[in-house]
């Protein structure tokens, strides 16, 4: 893990911009530690708690806290990870950490107002993946009105949406070959990228300087076609050749990705440079409150 301290007024935190959640940890510094090979951050409890509480004796709290809540209690050791953080006095200890999710339960045991825009966040996030269930086309419909709202171009969103559909083919049939666990899902998702692209996906992340955006979302028009056609190409061979188990699914999550690693070659020949970008979707958008204007001028970003 890489340790860094971050005062809260210069982050948000898994897309809370809401201006009341960010007030709430404002002055504050809540360390923070980048996981790089579970991609999550992982936050001071102590540090938040201490934040929410202005408690004296943040240790005391979280123990009064614990005994209060008895579910809490019971999942304490896997909601928080003893985590090397820097201290005041510039040494580093272990603390305990949560990932974002682990945090806001913890949040819902703490009775403060400043913890309150939390608690109004995460149930307006649970109200929205309800809905989400229900209604599946509300899932694209919010991811076009965000890509919108950052300042995506319309071909640019219509491709992204393209690809989800390509993903959601290749993950049914994974399902479907009798992959269940995440982490597997992970390892082929690795196979077919670098098969492709030369790269994982942690890889892959690393060269465009990204640590918890979405890969997908920030692949220029070219890489993203790349990536559809490795994807649907192992969506076909799975089709026809009725995989069944890891070992079988990942043979045709390689095929795929060397389908679309020759294509990379054949226009990277006619090209004379590698489509492999470094770019991102920050090198290209607008800040929010520019976006009117660039639609107005016509400017559509290629990532």
């Amino acid at each position: 893990m890489r340790g860094k301290v971050v005062k809260s007024q210069h982050f948000e935190i898994n897309n809370m911009s809401k201006e009341s959640v960010i007030k709430a940890f404002e002055g504050v510094n809540v360390r923070i530690v980048w996981d790089d090979e579970k991609e999550e951050y992982f936050f001071s409890v102590n540090d938040i708690v201490e934040v929410l509480t202005e408690s004296k004796d943040v240790k005391q709290y979280i123990k009064r806290m614990r005994s209060r809540d008895i579910e809490l209690n019971s999942r304490w050791g896997t909601i928080c990870t003893p985590t090397r953080m820097r201290a005041a006095d510039g040494k580093y200890y272990k603390t305990q950490a949560a990932t974002m999710k682990g945090i806001l339960r913890i949040v819902q045991s703490i009775p403060s107002r400043k913890a309150e825009p939390l608690k109004q966040w995460l149930a307006e996030v649970g109200s929205q993946r309800i809905d989400q269930m229900i209604d599946r086309e509300l899932t694209f419909q919010r991811a076009v009105q965000e890509d919108r709202r950052q300042g995506y171009s319309e071909k640019w969103i219509t491709q992204r949406m393209r690809s989800i559909e390509v993903r959601k083919a290749l993950t049914d049939e994974w399902d479907r070959a009798g992959i269940k666990d995440e982490r597997e899902f992970a390892i082929l998702t690795n196979i077919l990228t670098k098969a492709w692209s030369g790269m994982t996906t942690g890889q892959y992340k690393k060269f465009k300087g990204l640590t918890k955006q979405n890969l997908r979302d920030n692949m220029t028009n070219l890489e993203m076609t790349l990536n559809m056609l490795a994807e649907g190409t192992a969506v076909e061979l799975s089709k026809k050749e009725d995989p069944q188990g890891f070992g079988e699914s990942a043979g045709i999550a390689q095929r795929g990705g060397e389908v679309a690693h020759g294509a990379r070659k054949l226009i990277e020949k006619e090209l004379g440079h590698s489509v492999i970008s470094p770019d991102k979707a920050a090198d290209y958008l607008p800040p929010i409150e520019n976006v009117q204007a660039r639609q107005e001028v016509n400017f559509e970003p290629d990532a």
